[in-house]
């Protein structure tokens, strides 16, 4: 299970809003998919799924406020055929 964090996004930023996730539960998706989008203060982030697999939970949803390295989503690997 991989578990996609919060990313440092910037110097001296500890903390993002998330705004919309582009994907749901169960969606599969690609490391490189952007899914998630935060606000700081500064800037408008998307952050990029970091594993392919299927996205099995959503940990903070639209308009929580969360901490750099603190969990978004959780995503299953694909089971081999």
């Amino acid at each position: 299970m991989h578990e996609l964090v919060l990313p440092q996004l910037g110097e001296g930023i500890e903390k993002a809003t998330v705004a919309v996730w582009h994907v749901r539960s169960g969606d599969i998706i690609k490391s490189q998919d952007d899914v998630v989008e935060v606000v700081t203060d500064k800037a408008t982030f998307y952050v990029p799924a970091g594993a392919e697999g299927r996205l099995q939970e959503i940990c903070a949803p639209a308009g929580a406020e969360v901490a750099v390295g603190q969990v978004l989503a959780r995503i299953s690997p694909l089971e081999k055929a």
